[in-house]
Parts: structure tokens; sequence; C-alpha cells
């Protein structure tokens, strides 16, 4: 019976259908016949297969109906997603499948136009006069003009509240919008009007970042730059025309939110959107640390993540891999580890799970994946086990369709992909961190499961010796000019094992077998029929890539085109130069060495063309971003050189942008690694005349308030117990200054109690620099005869009190060298170095100075915060216990 159903099913055209797709809701047709058309022209069709005259594109067969009535024009609508319910103040025992508390699936209301809904429960908007006033513009023209839809207002009501999410299996405390981690997928038609109502249910102010859009600047979503934050437990309103197309983002903007879990997919359809199955793809990263011990972390140059990533290039290591010169010349250059990324993530998610399914897609099918980087400081690696991906947008902007094999995305990118379905099996489309230590997975299409070839752990020393040869020893980068622009030479290639004639390295993290539910499902355990079938599939698939993966074709912004013509509008040109720097060891992040707050707005006019170059002198690589505008990023493209919003640029590359000046208001121009922005990466650009913003009344008190959380001071420290005393050191520190207390305190009587207090700034782009004055207490109450230092001086270290002014300097082997004197004309010359990485693990200390004090010690890493101590002091002798970090 169940089988006469399903085949009645089949013969009437019944297909369950759970995935999203683009255009829903047409009838079935009860007549159709095949026709090929373009997945990026539709308007181009044909009743056989072919090429796209206009793109070149393969032609994709579609089912076109033949005898089905129009289906009406769809209602001017209003998308209410339902609030979420309250957070769970109380962890719960881990479900399953770790993941975001989800609320009930939303539904799409329908509302008559010009009425407004009710909201019983809402708050009060706090900008009322957006609520009953017309609709503000961007300076922007509409982006694709062509038949208008019926206008609409559509408006979605987004939930902002605290929640539990167990990623990692742990309880740990989140952001989620309306419930889900990410936000919901928001989507509009170019044309309509949106209308956002923000609830923040929080007991702390937020915000939300409409990233890559064009819209009035005072809805831009920048605390204190373009509005005032969103009140815990209130309204706000973004109220703004829709006049582009394509796939965007929305994040927090306010502290660490975004990393919290504060962000989802935005997608502008075009008027005619080509009917095609479409799915959203927000990637993102997660760590079960407060993000802002994570800042702190990061400030403090504590390597706890490189531990965990085994990434931290000891000697040990260079001597086991024939590389010990290479970490010498490093260090002598002043150079620390080298490192991909920042922060140690315990997961990579895809829509918020490790692994995504979306199984209702069979052989033929071509899919476009809408893909968002939503990582707060994560790269990451694209590839697919079925076959070439097809590039045909980036941040918003068509391009002409491009076939690669891979390509990485920065943070905050987005990119619109094509991918086919080859056969009746799933196919894993692969999302690798850069540095390797993660991935997440989407499965795509039913039946057997193809995996993607793993990435290979990278050779890390390989890239500290192109390194090595790139950078001077006054810390500067080799410019290598255009040669290295547009991502076209990748220095950090060299890392990569899976390089020119290497291949995809597979490490036997994935048993290339059926899974056993999925035989159980493909056919009767007595028939191996099938099962020989799809081996026999599985073999030729493997083959076929392994016979590709010397010949990997990485996608770089040189091959980006766009099909139009992009040249601005004859104008006056304003040139501006812009040289990224930055400080890995004390994780401060510059524009020409200078943070957002330390800075000038950069003024400019309406009706100019402002040309932007900028070469990046540090050791990271740079995703920067425009609000508000597109801009040209100049490649061997010329007249079609590609739009973008966001352009990642890597260590010694020299890129060039440009953009029309059309807008008015503060735009901020910042690297969207959020833990570089939070450090000072960023400046604004200020329309000259602009109107005043009715949100900041008092300017001067915004910038202020903007430029607080990178001016704080964050704390750093670690305290020693062992056998002999206790000896530490407390830090306070930001961008520029520096307040620091060392201490030793001897448990025997003839040890005394030492201090020695520092307030300084550090100068300079490498900041290798520190003058400093402060104040040296000695005591110890048992007489000893008076020693004289090495420069024939009295030591006077039995009681000591003595204020000091002096300056530290960084030297080659990241030795730290100071000279002082104190308000008893006393001299002291002392050379330091601190963490000398012998293994993974192991750390040693050397201290000596003119005082004849001398200290040797080593630290065993166990957790973050806990390592096993021991060292030799001249003045309190030999000590073993515990160091307790911070």
């Amino acid at each position: 019976m169940y089988r006469l159903l399903f085949i009645v099913a089949l013969l009437t055209g019944w297909y369950p259908v759970t995935g999203q797709h683009e255009n829903h809701g047409t009838p079935p047709a009860r007549q159709q016949t095949v026709v090929y058309t373009c997945p990026m022209h539709p308007e181009v069709q044909s009743p056989s297969p072919g090429k796209c005259p206009k793109c070149g594109m393969t032609l994709v067969r579609q089912k076109a109906k033949a005898t089905t009535k129009a289906a009406p024009a769809p209602k001017p609508e209003v998308r209410k997603p339902k609030p979420a319910t309250p957070a769970r103040k109380k962890a719960q025992p881990a479900p399953a499948q770790p993941a975001v508390k989800k609320q009930p699936s939303v539904k799409e209301q329908p509302a008559v136009k010009n009425k407004p809904v009710e909201h019983q429960h809402d708050t009060p908007v706090t900008n009322p006069e957006v609520e009953e006033g017309p609709v503000q513009k961007a300076g922007h023209n509409v982006e694709k003009p062509g038949p208008t839809p019926t206008p609409r207002t559509v408006r979605y009501d987004l939930y902002v509240e605290d929640t539990i999410v167990y990623f990692t299996g742990r309880p740990k405390k989140a952001i989620a919008i309306n419930g889900s981690i990410p936000a919901p997928a928001l989507t509009f038609t170019e044309g309509d009007t949106a209308e956002i109502y923000v609830h923040n249910k929080l007991d702390v102010a937020t915000s939300i970042h409409w990233h890559g859009v064009f819209l009035p600047n005072r809805f831009d979503g920048v605390p204190y730059l373009t509005q005032k934050p969103i009140a815990p437990h209130s309204t706000y309103l973004y109220k703004f025309p829709i006049i582009q197309n394509g796939t965007y983002w929305y994040h927090s903007h306010s502290g660490f939110q975004e990393q919290s879990g504060m962000y989802g997919a935005l997608i502008f359809h075009k008027k005619n959107e080509p009917a095609m199955p479409a799915i959203p793809i927000v990637l993102s990263d997660w760590t079960d640390l407060k993000p802002k011990e994570v800042y702190r972390s990061l400030r403090s140059a504590n390597d706890w993540f490189g531990i965990q990533k085994g990434a931290t290039q000891s000697y040990g290591e260079a001597i086991q891999k024939g590389h010990f010169t290479t970490k010498l010349k490093n260090e002598w250059k002043r150079m620390t580890a080298m490192d991909v990324s920042d922060v140690a993530y315990e997961k990579v998610l895809t829509n918020g799970q490790s692994t995504h399914e979306q199984t209702h897609f069979q052989a033929g099918d071509v899919v476009k994946l809408r893909v968002v980087n939503g990582g707060a400081s994560t790269y990451f690696w694209l590839t697919y086990s079925g076959g070439k991906i097809t590039v045909v947008a980036n941040d918003g902007n068509d391009v002409e369709p491009v076939e690669v094999d891979r390509l990485i995305m920065a943070p905050s990118e987005t990119y619109d992909l094509l991918v086919t379905i080859p056969q009746d099996m799933q196919y894993e489309f692969l999302a690798t961190a850069e540095d390797r230590t993660n991935s997440t997975s989407l499965w795509l299409g039913r039946g057997m499961k193809m995996p993607a070839e793993r990435l290979g752990k990278l050779k890390y020393f390989e890239g500290m010796k192109m390194m090595n040869d790139m950078m001077k020893l006054n810390g500067d980068m080799e410019p290598m000019g255009m040669v290295m622009s547009n991502q076209q030479m990748d220095m950090n290639s060299v890392m990569y094992p899976e390089g020119a004639g290497g291949g995809h390295a597979n490490h036997g993290e994935q048993d290339q077998k059926p899974a056993a539910d999925v035989e159980k499902k493909m056919q009767p355990p007595t028939d191996t029929t099938q099962e020989a079938h799809s081996m026999e599939g599985h073999e030729m698939h493997k083959m076929d890539m392994d016979e590709s993966a010397g010949d990997l074709v990485t996608l770089n912004y040189g091959m980006l085109r766009s099909p139009e013509q992009t040249t601005l509008k004859p104008g006056p040109e304003k040139v501006l130069r812009f040289e990224l720097t930055g400080n890995m060891n004390r994780y401060v992040w510059t524009i020409d060495n200078k943070t957002v707050s330390e800075s000038d707005k950069i003024l400019i006019r309406k009706g100019e063309n402002v040309k932007v170059i900028m070469f990046n002198n540090s050791m990271m690589r740079h995703p920067m971003h425009l609000h508000g505008h597109d801009f040209r990023v100049l490649n061997k493209q010329g007249a079609h050189a590609p739009l973008k919003n966001v352009v990642d640029i890597l260590p010694m590359e020299t890129d060039t942008l440009e953009f029309a000046a059309s807008e008015s208001g503060d735009w901020f121009f910042h690297c969207h690694i959020l833990y570089h922005m939070m450090a000072g990466m960023g400046r604004v650009f200020t329309y000259q005349n602009s109107p005043p913003n009715p949100e900041l009344p008092d300017p001067k008190l915004a910038w202020k308030r903007l430029n607080m959380e990178e001016k704080m001071f964050l704390p750093s420290g670690q305290i020693g117990i062992e056998s002999n005393g206790s000896d530490g050191e407390f830090m306070l520190a930001n961008a520029r200054y520096q307040i620091s207390t060392e201490w030793r305190i001897g448990f025997k009587k003839e040890y005394g109690i030492e201090s020695e207090t520092y307030f300084g700034r550090y100068l300079g782009k490498m900041q290798w620099l520190f003058p400093f004055i402060g104040f040296d207490y000695h005591h110890n109450s048992v007489e000893n005869e008076p020693e004289e230092t090495m420069l024939g001086q009295s030591s006077n270290q039995n009681n000591r009190k003595a204020f000091v002014a002096g300056v530290q300097y960084i030297l080659p082997m990241l030795v730290q060298a100071e000279a002082r004197i104190d308000s008893k004309g006393k001299l002291r010359f002392q050379l330091r170095r601190e963490d000398i990485p012998l293994t993974s693990r192991l750390r040693m200390n050397l201290t000596a100075n003119t005082d004849k004090e001398y200290m040797a010690g080593f630290r065993y890493v166990l957790t973050k915060y806990i390592s096993l101590s021991t060292h030799y002091d001249s003045d309190m002798k030999y000590g073993a216990g515990f160091t307790f970090v911070y």
C-alpha cells in the first residue's frame, strides 16, 4: 500500500522540498518541457545544452512551464519573526547535539499596506520620528534600474537576548537574536523598504550594523559614530530603502557582541531573481572564553592559544625539523613566533552547527551557496568534494563566473558560489580554518558520503624562513610594489602542504566508506549490487580528485571581473596613502602608527573620487572594510575592476582602491578582525558640510565615548608561589601607556622584600622603546656588609627607597635592555629575556644587572593560568612551586 501511494505521489509531481529556494510558492506545471538556461542570465534560454552567449557559463537544465496560469502577484507584506522566549538562567543538561537553544520556527505574516502591526508587549521605539516620518535615502543611485515591482514595506522584529549554548558540550553564555545563532536570515527584494525593529532585551546596550548596505548614515549602526547605542530594554527602528541586490549580513557593532553570536545573513533579491535553489551559509567561530578575556589575553602576550594550536615554534621543534638557524634569525630580527590566526577556537560552525545537511538535492542540480564569513577573526578555506566551485558574486556584487578549486574567505567577506551535484551521492562543502585546527561541513545531496580532502598541517618554519628574508632588521617589511597585490602572490603559500604539485593532504580523519545508516537505506542487506556500484563511483571520484590535486586553481582578487564597467565618473580626486602597522607582541594594531583615537577624521567632499593606496607593513593579513560604500579594487581587469566593500591585504602587499564620495556623515573604515578593530586599527571618513546627526547632539562627547574601549587599560600579571618566596608582576596597559609593579618577597628573614614600580609610554612604530619613571624599594632587616656594583657604586640593597627614571629597549634576540638612574645618583644597567620557548610548553627566563643581581628560571605551562616553576635568584636562592598567570 505504501509503495502504491509513493508511486502515485511521484507521478502527480509531488515532491518534498526542505531547503530554502529563492523563488518559491509557484504552482507546479501540468505539462512541462525541458529548456536550458543560464544561472546568471535567466533570460537566456535554449532547447538544447550549450554555453551562455553573455558570460560563457554552461547552460543548466530547467523545467519550463507550458500550460500553467500565471501566479498572482505577491501582496505587500510584513515579516515578523516571533519573539524569542526568555533565556535560560540556569545551565541545563547538554542535548545530544550541542547547539544554541532554538525557538519555534518563524512564519511570515501578511499585512495590509500602511496598516501598522499591533505589538502589545513591545516597548515604544526610541526614535519615533523615524517610524512616523518619510523614508530617508542613501546618496547612492539605485543599483539595478528596471521593472519596478509592487512597492512593499517589509517589517522584521529582532529580539536580542542572552541565551545558553552547547557548541562544545558545555553550557556557555551567548547572545541570540530571536532565539537562534546565527540570527534569522532577513530577505528583501530590491525596491522594498526595510523596517527592522530591534528589541534589546539585554541588560547592556547593543547595536546592529548592516554590513555592505547603502543606507542613510544614521542607520549604519556604529554606536557613538552614527547613532546612540540601543539602550537596555528598549526598541530602536532601522528604516531604509533597498536599492541594491546580493548577499550581505548584519552584526552587532557594540563591544565583543559579534563574537558572542550576534550575526546573521541579509539577502537582497534581484527584481528578476533567477529561479534556482539557494542556501544562505553563515560561517562563524566560537570560543568558550569570554570574548573580552580573549582580547585581554592577546594584549598580555599570553601564548596559550599558540600552545593549543601547536604553533609555538619552539627551539626544540626548530632543531627537530632542521630549522634552528631559521629560529635564531627570526628572533635576531625581534620577531616572535609566526602566527596565522590570533585565537584558538574550540569550534567553527556552518549555520550554527559543526555539520549541516541539505539532503533534498539530486544529480545534476546546480545550487547557489550564499556564503557569509561571520567569523570574528577566522579566515576560511572553501573546498568542495563534488568538483569545481564557480564564483559568481563577491561582497554582494556580481562578477563574471570563474571556476576554481578553492578560495579563502576573509572575515566579513561574502561570496555567491555555484556548485553542482554530480551524482546521486552526498558531497561535502568544507570550510577549514586557515590555521587548519578546525573545519565545518555542509553536505549536499543524498546517498553515500563523498568527503572533501582534509587540508594538511601548516609548515610554520617554512613560513618563518620566508618572513625572515622579507623583513628588515628595523622591523619593516620589504615593499614589493604591484608584484604583491590582489592576493596574487600569497607569501604564506609556502606553508600550505597542498601547494603546487603537492596535492591535498589526507591524514585519515575521514573514513572514505559509506556511513552505516546510509548504507542500510540504500539497499536490502542481501543485495550487494548497489553497494558495489557505489564503491566503484567512490573510487572513480577519488581518482579524479587525485589526478587534479597537483594543479589547484585558487581564487585571488586579480581573477575577479565585473560584468559591467565600474569606472568612476570624472571628478576631483583625493589620494590617500595608508600604512598598516602593528606590534604582535603587545597586540597593538594601527594605521600609520596611529589608532582611531590618536588620529583625526579624514575629511572628504561629496562628488570627489577618493583613491586609497594601502601597504601592509605588518606580519598579519587585514580585511579592511568601508561602511556604506562599494569601492573598486584596481586590478588587471581595467574598466571592469570588481566592486567590493572588504579588501583582504596580505603582509607586504600594496593594494589600491577607489570610491565615489556620494554620501554624507561619518563612515567607519577598519580592519574586520574584531580584536584588531578593538585595538584601534581604523579611520573615520567624514563628509564636509554634512548636516548634524540628530542621534548625536554632542559630537565631541560622542567621539570620546567611541574611543573609550580602545583606550581602556587592561590588567595582566603573574604570581609565583615557590619554596623560597613569592615573586611576581602586575601590569595595567593600553596601546601606548603601561604601569607595572614587580615584587620579590622572601619567606626567610634574610631574603627581605623588593619592589620596583614603573610608569611609561611606548614609542615608535615597533614600540621597542619604553622611557619610564618609577619608584624602587628594597628592605632587609639583616645587617650585611655594603657591596659595590659593577660600576663601583654602593648597591644599598638593604634599605633603599628611591625614585628612578630610565629607558627600556628591545634588542635583537628579543632581549630587553634597561638603563636607569635613581634619586641617589646610582646607575644600573640590566639585560632580561623572558619566556624563551625551549619546547612547546617549557619556558626559560634570564636576568642580570650591574648590581650583581641575576636570576635563571624555568616555567612549564600546565594550563592557561597555571604553570610549574623553578628558579635561582642571587638574593633569594633556589625555589620551586607554582606560577599563576593572568
